[in-house]
């Protein structure tokens, strides 16, 4: 088969469309003939040589896919060959074909085809398992998952609003009833936020977000962020943050290492966890996949969410969908058509 691998750490001109060896479906996989994938930030960063892979993973990026099921593997029960399928990855999307632990494979939702349902596992699998798993029984074990808990009424804050993960945060919590207030850089992003369904729009180029916030929730703050940026926002999160407010960070995009003012966040009784979805064991992987099949696959289904895709590129070509994430000109999610016949 053909995949993308990255000869050398550094731009997008190191991503080469090559021949390697076909991936087999173990015992308790899948193997998928790859549709679709999607560009997600961790891409670029593995990419630069700075997120390796979890051991024994898959080479090449790509954390989530779409497809059809080319073959099972021994002690696989519930999928069929040719089944439209979608999947959270820990590696190797951006290929013709890959080998998924068979807990982390997802039906393709009734109302989107096949290209597009590569947008959705890793957004969905992010924003549910640090939002909502475990809100309103979930998850029987969710002490394992560091989770947010948004509830009906609250405010969440997300930062990155039209990015892939944002437009799926705001439709989410808007279905389950929460006020949305959004970052994002210029009127056009915001203007998709708010056909999404965001309440309160901040433009983060000219607007002081933590005021902003204040001023439009009469001084309460957020019950719940959602944050891609991290060290760079880290005190002004803890300022835009409600009394029991909890403060979930999901990316780093400015730095790994920030200022706490702990009394600050004593006097709110706020809580901030941090988490990453790659690295989780299967057990945790599987719950996740589980959770958003049950609870977000029929929203999708009733057309109360969808997947919210830029541009289909083709995946050959995938040094230009880097090119476009990294310039941030879009809106929702950036995929790779892998080639027909």
């Amino acid at each position: 088969m053909k995949a993308i691998e990255i000869t050398e750490p550094g731009g997008p001109e190191v991503l080469a469309w090559s021949t390697v060896p076909d991936p087999v479906a173990g015992p308790g996989e899948v193997l998928i003939d790859v549709t679709a994938s999607a560009v997600n930030r961790a891409d670029l960063l593995q990419r630069q040589g700075f997120y390796d892979p979890p051991p024994g993973t898959s080479p090449y990026p790509g954390l989530e896919c779409s497809g059809h099921v080319a073959d099972i593997g021994t002690g696989v029960v519930g999928w069929e060959i040719g089944q439209p399928v979608c999947a959270l990855l820990s590696g190797g999307g951006y290929a013709e074909k890959v080998a998924v632990p068979a807990g982390q494979v997802l039906p393709v939702p009734d109302g989107v085809s096949v290209a597009d349902a590569a947008a959705l596992p890793e957004a969905v699998c992010t924003v549910w398992s640090n939002i909502f798993m475990g809100h309103g029984g979930t998850c029987t074990n969710s002490n394992v998952f560091m989770v947010a808990h948004l509830r009906p009424g609250e405010t969440l804050l997300v930062h990155g609003g039209s990015s892939g993960i944002g437009t799926m945060a705001i439709q989410l919590a808007k279905a389950v009833g929460a006020r949305v207030a959004v970052t994002a850089g210029g009127p056009e992003k915001l203007a998709r936020c708010a056909e999404l369904g965001a309440d309160i729009l901040i433009d983060y180029r000219e607007q002081d977000f933590v005021e902003e916030l204040r001023k439009a929730t009469d001084g309460a703050g957020a019950d719940v962020i959602l944050d891609i940026v991290g060290a760079k926002y880290l005190d002004r999160n803890v300022k835009a943050l409600a009394v029991n407010g909890r403060l979930a960070i999901i990316g780093l995009q400015g730095g790994v290492k920030g200022e706490l003012n702990l009394s600050a966040l004593l006097n709110k009784r706020a809580a901030i966890t941090a988490t990453s979805l790659r690295g989780r064991p299967l057990a945790e992987k599987t719950a996740i996949v589980a959770a958003v099949r049950e609870h977000v696959w029929p929203l999708i289904a009733d057309g109360v969410v969808r997947p919210v895709v830029d541009r289909i590129v083709p995946m050959p070509d995938a040094a230009e969908a880097h090119r476009v994430l990294e310039s941030s000109a879009h809106v929702g999610k950036v995929l790779l058509q892998a080639p027909t016949g």
